[in-house]
């Protein structure tokens, strides 16, 4: 999806359209952008950057505060849209999945052509845009569905793969950030292709494990498979404060609100937990967890407040300012449906 918290505010708001949107918490306190418009972005406005600096780059900039609800709610139609074309569907995040229509419900021979339907039925539908990758493996699909957002596709044709890797910068492979390309360019890896070329001892030396599949991933070759069923490892909320928190009223009250949405996200995802886990990070940042695990699985909202308001008193909560809470579940499974 196209800038989505930001697309779906815009959607939702006639006065925000056309103009730069951030979507996150006050410039006055530690509020971060959690998604910026196009029009914002024009002005370098980046997700995560705080939004004291998104203010000072982009004067006019709309803040608008976040509602994840609605999120989730635009989220869930875009997934039957791309499950209504095909089982195979990974999702990422919110806004972003994998698809394998090889073969798919619709029966369209080409995966440009499902492409196209699926953008056109999410814009007719939900009124928002989304960009799309179409490749041979997930590597590929991923960095075209970039390419030309946004509202983009860009299909790489196999006969078109080594065309379009010629052209990528190291910080195209996946594992490679900022810190990782700035090594690789110190021994003279400065495209994606250099690594084919690269001496393997050195590679080595220089990115560790990640030298095989970094040289895998630089012939094009990527031979995961879209994985529908990927198993969720943990649910969590967690919440950064405008201003921190000093009443230990109020700080538990945000535990039992935080580890209610918990309940609600394993209720809704059919799961059960075991283990239940809280951080809280001070106003000098440093940040503690504390976790506790069952011999039995729940998903009782009562029982997760319960261990969570339990795990907070484990901690310096009230008497030192927090800025920021987190209840997390864990050792998750689905529960059994008994035979009759």
């Amino acid at each position: 999806m196209d800038a989505f918290y930001a697309s779906v505010e815009q959607r939702d708001n006639p006065e925000l359209r056309g103009k730069p949107v951030a979507v996150g918490g006050s410039p006055e306190s530690r509020g971060v952008v959690a998604a910026a418009s196009y029009e914002a972005r024009k002005f370098g406005v980046r997700s995560a950057m705080p939004m004291s600096r998104a203010v000072r780059a982009c004067p006019e900039l709309l803040i608008v505060r976040p509602d994840f609800s609605k999120y989730r709610d635009a989220s869930e139609r875009v997934m039957a849209i791309l499950h209504s074309a095909t089982p195979l569907v990974e999702p990422l995040s919110l806004d972003e999945a994998y698809l394998d229509v090889t073969e798919n419900l619709w029966g369209e021979p080409l995966a440009m052509n499902v492409a196209q339907r699926i953008k056109q039925q999410i814009r007719e539908q939900l009124s928002l845009t989304a960009s799309a990758g179409v490749a041979p493996n997930k590597f590929l699909a991923k960095i075209a569905s970039g390419w030309q957002k946004p509202d983009g596709l860009t299909v790489i044709a196999p006969e078109r793969v080594e065309g379009f890797l010629q052209k990528l910068p190291v910080e195209a492979l996946w594992g490679v950030g900022p810190v990782t390309a700035k090594k690789l360019r110190a021994i003279g890896i400065e495209r994606l292709v250099d690594v084919r070329t690269a001496a393997p001892d050195t590679l080595q030396k220089t990115v560790g494990s990640l030298a095989d599949w970094l040289v895998q991933l630089s012939h094009g070759v990527d031979d995961r498979p879209v994985e529908p069923h990927r198993e969720t490892k943990s649910i969590s909320s967690e919440t950064t404060y405008a201003k921190d928190l000093t009443d230990w009223r109020e700080i538990n009250q945000q535990i039992q609100a935080l580890a209610e949405d918990v309940a609600e996200q394993l209720k809704r995802k059919g799961l059960r937990a075991r283990t239940v886990t809280i951080k809280v990070r001070y106003d000098n940042f440093r940040t503690v967890t504390r976790s506790h695990t069952t011999e039995y699985y729940t998903d009782s909202r009562l029982e997760l407040v319960n261990r969570a308001q339990t795990l907070l008193e484990r901690t310096q909560a009230a008497e030192r300012p927090v800025r920021l809470l987190g209840v997390g579940a864990h050792s998750l499974k689905v529960p059994e449906v008994p035979t009759p």
